[in-house]
C-alpha cells in the first residue's frame, strides 16, 4: 500500500475545508433543486391527468392544515433548542439530540422545498383555466405551497438553532 502524496497548499484566494467532526450549513442549491423539481411535477400534475382523460386531484383544507401545523411544531422545536442550549450545563447540550434535530431540520428543508414547490406548480397550472372547481384548487394549493415554505423556513432556522456555541464565545 502506497502512502498518498500531501494534498497542495491552498492559496490565499480559496477557502480552507472545516475542521474535522463539523457540518456546514445545508447549501441554498439542494434546496432550489428541491423546490424547483417539486414546481415542475406539481404543474405537470394537471397536464398528466388532463392526458389521461380525468381532472386533476383536488386538494382540501387539509393539506394546508398539516403542513401550517408542521410549521409549526418545527417552530417550538426552535424554541426549545435555543432554550436547551441557553440553559445546558457547560453550554453543552447531549449531542444526540442535536444531532436528531439537524438530521430533522435537514430532511424538513428539502421537502418542504419540494412540497412547496409542488403545490405552487399545481397552483400555477390552474390560474386562468375555466374548469370546475380551478380557482379552489389553485386557492388550496398555493396556501398548501405557503404551508411548504413556511416548513422550509423554519427548518433552516431549526438548523441554525442547532449550533454550539465555541467555547471561546461563551465568555
Amino acid at each position: 500500500m502506497r502512502d498518498q502524496p500531501d494534498p497542495p497548499e491552498e492559496s490565499d484566494g480559496e477557502r480552507s475545508p472545516s475542521p474535522p467532526g463539523t457540518l456546514r450549513q445545508l447549501g441554498p442549491g439542494a434546496i432550489v433543486l428541491a423546490l424547483c423539481a417539486g414546481l415542475v411535477c406539481g404543474w405537470l400534475v394537471r397536464r398528466v391527468a388532463s392526458y389521461a382523460g380525468s381532472t386533476g386531484p383536488l386538494v382540501t383544507w387539509t393539506q394546508p392544515a398539516v403542513l401550517f401545523l408542521a410549521a409549526g411544531i418545527l417552530g417550538l422545536l426552535v424554541w426549545h433548542t435555543r432554550r436547551v442550549l441557553r440553559d445546558a450545563p457547560a453550554g453543552r447540550p447531549e449531542a444526540h439530540r442535536l444531532v436528531n434535530r439537524l438530521v430533522l431540520a435537514r430532511a424538513s428543508a428539502l421537502a418542504g422545498a419540494f412540497v412547496a414547490g409542488g403545490y405552487l406548480g399545481y397552483a400555477l397550472s390552474w390560474l386562468g383555466v375555466g374548469a370546475e372547481l380551478a380557482s379552489q384548487r389553485a386557492l388550496r394549493s398555493g396556501l398548501a405551497g405557503l404551508g411548504g415554505l413556511l416548513v422550509l423556513m423554519m427548518s433552516l432556522w431549526l438548523e441554525r438553532a442547532c449550533r454550539v456555541p465555541e467555547a471561546d464565545d461563551a465568555s
